[in-house]
């Protein structure tokens, strides 16, 4: 094939045109992902057959009439989120060879809309980490720097996307984990609105903070994507009723006449110059557009990363402890059932897992309850009130999504407060709930090395549609830059 369809509207131009087949994409997509994958390492399973088969039936419903706009395009799937028939393994060694029984109602749906699904993509253990580093099955590469990380806990999904082995996927994002392999990566990464997408079928981390979001190559390619996943969810409680609205028909208007927020709090003394370089230049090109650009605060941004970790490691703690060796995944068969409990979990988990699992079950224990896990929440609080007090008067927020470039892969920090810092940008909008749109803002020099960074642009409850629009016109600076 002379020209690999690199977005979902492209593909489906020229799947409606009869120009292809949904099987001759993609067969063109596994021949790039056998190509690629030696030097990126994204995928944990690739479906061939699976996805040959989904193709077919997709090419059938083409003739037949039908239409969606998923119809016949290939996808890929972190591999925190169940697909019925695909290996489940949340990146650990405890649920090696699991497949589950049921799939995910994000997967579902754009089952019914005929996507076709190319495999499952790495992570790090439990979507626990910035860099993919702390997967069982090996570190996944960034493709703009081989030796350097793509970014994580969606670091297979980035690169997928970023290396043309996909021309979209589905990440999660609990603290920043859609957003920063997107910014780290060249590609565009949403973090919907907490309860916008259903959270079923996918194995929990912190359920208070975990959305499924799109990761792609641009922004209408992200409007088209939640459309199709979004949506309230009889098997998910935290679901919002409220209708889906068409957002890839929102991206028009521009940005003349808003009103953005530039939070002071988010230019840490950590911050790579060309970082905080990226931001302003980005900030200068919305005032090109016409758009208002004022400094706001956010006084609670400096507790974000404290609570995080409280809320978020309590919640792990709680979830984490169904993976017992007793009905599914790893089992040590030890002789009896307390040795059974200790070695399976010894074994099974990797250490940023234990670890966040040890200060969890601290925060929940008797006696600490009060003083750090209900604490956390009511620090929380104040967090999202930051948030509404700025949207009194903001249309939305920008701001840079991480503090430095991607590191070369074996070259994190090794205290983990300093890598918990990675996330310091991210998190406080996490623990909002609010959602946010990450975006290429150019690249930065690095020891030599030329690296993607992004920015981010953070909405009202609901208000994915402005964040599309903000987004495209945005998008277009870079695309004449």
């Amino acid at each position: 094939m002379s020209h690999l369809p690199q977005t979902i509207h492209e593909a489906r131009r020229l799947l409606r045109s009869g120009a292809m087949t949904s099987v001759e994409l993609t067969e063109a997509y596994l021949e790039r992902i056998a190509w690629m994958e030696p030097d990126i390492r994204a995928y944990l399973h690739v479906a061939e057959a699976q996805s040959l088969a989904q193709a077919r039936l997709a090419d059938e419903r083409m003739a037949a009439g039908q239409d969606t706009p998923l119809l016949g395009v290939p996808l890929g799937v972190k591999d925190i989120i169940n697909v019925q028939g695909m290996p489940a393994t949340a990146g650990s060694r405890i649920l090696e060879g699991f497949r589950p029984p049921y799939e995910a109602t994000v997967v579902r749906k754009l089952r019914e809309q005929g996507a076709v699904f190319l495999g499952k993509l790495n992570t790090d253990e439990f979507a626990m980490g910035w860099s993919t580093e702390n997967s069982a099955y090996g570190v996944t590469h960034n493709p703009w720097a081989l030796d350097r990380v793509p970014g994580g806990s969606s670091g297979g999904p980035a690169a997928a996307v970023a290396a043309g082995e996909a021309i979209a996927a589905l990440g999660t994002d609990t603290g920043g984990s859609v957003r920063q392999p997107a910014s780290w990566t060249n590609t565009v990464g949403l973090r919907p609105t907490y309860g916008r997408v259903s959270r079923y079928g996918v194995i929990a981390f912190a359920s208070s903070l975990d959305q499924v979001g799109p990761m792609t190559r641009d922004v209408r390619d992200s409007a088209l994507l939640l459309e199709a996943i979004a949506g309230h969810d009889p098997k998910d409680s935290t679901t919002f009723p409220d209708a889906v609205p068409h957002y890839a028909d929102m991206l028009d208007g521009g940005v003349r006449g808003m009103r953005f927020g530039l939070p002071r709090e988010y230019f840490t003394e950590r911050m790579h110059p060309g970082v905080e370089r990226a931001t302003r230049e980005a900030v200068a090109r919305l005032r090109d557009l016409g758009a208002i650009v004022e400094e706001v605060s956010l006084p609670h941004t400096g507790y974000g990363m404290p609570v995080y970790y409280l809320i978020a490691t309590a919640e792990a703690s709680a979830n984490l402890s169904r993976y017992d060796g007793v009905r599914y995944g790893y089992s040590a068969q030890a002789p009896d059932l307390q040795e059974n409990y200790k070695l399976t979990r010894g074994r099974g988990f990797g250490p940023e897992v234990k670890r966040r699992i040890l200060l969890g079950t601290y925060a929940l224990s008797a006696g600490y309850y009060d003083a750090y896990y209900l604490k956390a929440q009511k620090v929380r609080t104040l967090i999202r009130a930051d948030f509404d007090a700025v949207f009194e008067r903001c249309d939305a927020l920008i701001a840079p999504v991480a503090p430095i470039p991607p590191y070369r892969i074996g070259e994190a920090p090794t205290d983990p407060v300093a890598l918990y810092l990675l996330d310091v940008l991210t998190l406080p909008s996490a623990l909002a709930g609010v959602p946010a749109l990450a975006l290429p803002a150019g690249f930065v020099e690095d020891d030599g090395a030329k690296l993607p960074v992004g920015v981010q642009f953070i909405g009202r409850p609901l208000d994915e549609a402005t964040l599309f629009r903000i987004g495209r016109a945005f998008e277009q600076t870079n695309e004449v830059a």
